[in-house]
């Protein structure tokens, strides 16, 4: 297998920020972080339903009281969804990850206008469609058109696997 890698990690810092920002000693970097990927983990899996592209989270230290904050922001298609009536849910959310990190979070949410041109939402619709047994062709054709109609000047799609529930996978573009 060709050593492939992220197109994402060529853009960061040019045309893309960092999804976590924060500095830390050499002996605290492999902690800090896992609890990022277990925050990600965890909320991610959480807020499925509320079309979750992206998490960045930011680490500072209190200048007064020299305590570790974190502030997490999670942008979202559905912020509803996330916030709950009355910001209830959004409560509980950021009781459970302060208290699986044991320290004091700052939860944001923030909103996708367009979530029809965001990569991961139109990734993620296509999979959800592909799971409520729609043709793989039909969901393609509805995501591409959706995309293009909301102002993309461009959209690659591609499905991979048994499709249509062929003995042999294979993949369409």
């Amino acid at each position: 297998m060709g050593q492939k890698v992220n197109p994402h990690g060529m853009r960061v810092g040019v045309i893309k920020d960092w999804d976590s920002r924060w500095f830390t000693s050499k002996q605290a970097f492999g902690d800090t972080l896992v609890e990022d990927h277990k925050i990600r983990k965890t909320l991610k899996k959480q807020l499925y339903a509320a079309g979750v592209p992206k998490i960045e989270i930011e680490r500072t230290v209190d200048s007064q009281t020299g305590a570790p904050r974190v502030k997490v922001n999670v942008f979202c298609a559905k912020p509803g969804i996330v916030i709950g009536k009355g910001g209830a849910e959004i409560e509980k959310l950021q009781a459970q990850v302060s208290k699986m990190i044991g320290k004091p979070v700052a939860l944001s949410i923030v909103e996708v206008r367009t979530p029809d041109t965001n990569a991961q939402l139109v990734a993620e619709n296509i999979a959800s469609q592909l799971e409520r047994r729609i043709g793989f062709r039909r969901a393609m054709k509805n995501s591409i058109g959706r995309a293009m109609r909301m102002g993309a000047k461009g959209i690659k799609v591609m499905c991979g696997g048994r499709l249509g529930g062929a003995e042999i996978a294979r993949s369409e573009c």
